[in-house]
């Protein structure tokens, strides 16, 4: 194996991950969050450029606000899991590019001076930021649902602002009983990777 990772963290964090859909109400802390956002803050992104942003829905009055835009499939479980979080990508995320990439800080005006390359950019690089995510949960011993099925509009009026774009909700928790399918199948390797 030429991996350095041992296998006990491989499988963690991929071999043996799976999507979870139900939970054990175990809380998931703020420390928890905190010390997720510390791991994978580190991830690499263009220019620096850290554009995800997380609203963690802990409230019961927020639950039911978002609940209601999740598509019927997607609502039980959202409305049970031990912690939720909309995850978006900040369209403005330009401004902070001075402080997080100053080696080049005339970026911020020369490549994201219109707002169409900024929100190309910033629904790319959040999407990268928020796999980093998915991985922090499961480094954390916990597991995550990932769902692309909402209301985007209605999720975005209810919680966020014309600045930042939904990307996902994810419920975050410890799995409970019967929370994954059985591992679908993944493309091969000669499927995948071309070498020219």
């Amino acid at each position: 194996m030429s991996l350095v990772l041992d296998a006990a963290a491989q499988d963690l964090l991929f071999r043996e991950a799976h999507t979870a859909n139900t939970f054990t109400d175990e809380p998931v802390t703020d420390e928890q969050v905190q010390a997720i956002y510390d791991l994978i803050k580190y991830g690499p992104t263009a220019f620096n450029q850290t554009p995800l942003r997380i609203t963690l829905v802990r409230s019961a009055e927020a639950r039911e606000r978002l609940v209601k835009h999740m598509f019927e499939g997607n609502q039980a479980k959202t409305a049970t899991a031990p912690l939720v979080a909309i995850l978006s990508a900040d369209n403005e995320f330009h401004e902070e590019l001075p402080a997080l990439f100053p080696a080049f800080p005339q970026a911020k005006d020369l490549f994201f001076a219109e707002r169409q390359v900024r929100e190309s950019a910033a629904g790319m690089n959040a999407a990268l930021q928020a796999a980093y995510f998915i991985i922090g949960i499961r480094a954390a011993g916990l597991a995550a649902g990932p769902m692309s099925g909402f209301d985007y509009a209605g999720v975005q009026k209810e919680f966020l602002d014309g600045d930042h774009t939904p990307l996902m909700v994810i419920n975050i928790g410890k799995p409970g009983e019967g929370a994954s399918y059985p591992r679908s199948p993944r493309l091969d390797f000669d499927q995948v990777i071309t070498t020219v």
